[in-house]
């Protein structure tokens, strides 16, 4: 799972947007200071992770890589399935996806002022709000574009700046395996809110 689709969990599952997108940048144990709602985004995004690896739809997207594309598999998958789910947001998404990026944005803003975030964390809020990341997964040409700055920023060689081929190669089966995957996904989100609340 990718930013667009972590933030919504996040909604469904009634829980942090500013938590689930921290997971990416919270290395180890969290601080113990960060408001609770935070905290259990950052516990939230971590389950969603491990149970979309596990998952046999996300296995199955992995192995439609070509050989070289194979070790960035993931990575790619995740931006895939951001773009599977932005083009299906009328169906899937939580009201239009201008108005919901717009939120997220807005959360992401506040909580520069009010939440210790990690350092590493600030300059890609610069970068999901100046590139309009969020909309911008909903064309083939926005995730080029993310996928050429991603590899610009890796430090070792890497073929994600061609990566977008895999997608238009491949676009029938990465939205088979999403659509099979993002029920689950939501439904394992849920059950980790219940447990969270019954644990209060």
């Amino acid at each position: 799972m990718n930013h667009l689709a972590h933030a919504l969990v996040a909604v469904r599952a009634g829980g942090s947007i500013v938590g689930n997108l921290m997971g990416d940048f919270v290395k180890g144990r969290p601080a113990p200071s960060l408001p609770a709602d935070v905290l259990e985004g950052i516990r939230l995004h971590r389950r969603v992770d491990a149970f979309t690896d596990s998952h046999p739809a996300a296995a199955r997207s992995l192995r439609r890589f070509r050989p070289r594309f194979r070790r960035w598999g993931g990575v790619l998958t995740d931006i895939f399935y951001d773009h599977v789910l932005a083009r299906s947001w009328e169906e899937l998404g939580e009201g239009s996806l201008r108005g919901f990026a717009d939120r997220v944005y807005a959360e992401l803003e506040d909580a520069r002022r009010t939440v210790p975030l990690p350092e590493r964390m600030l300059p890609f809020l610069d970068y999901l709000r100046a590139t309009d990341l969020l909309v911008a997964y909903a064309e083939t040409e926005g995730v080029d574009r993310a996928l050429q700055g991603l590899s610009r920023r890796v430090r070792r060689r890497n073929p994600l700046g061609d990566g977008v081929e895999e997608l238009e190669r491949a676009a029938a089966g990465f939205r088979a395996d999403f659509r099979e995957l993002w029920p689950d996904v939501v439904e394992e989100a849920l059950e980790h809110a219940r447990l969270a609340r019954r644990s209060r």
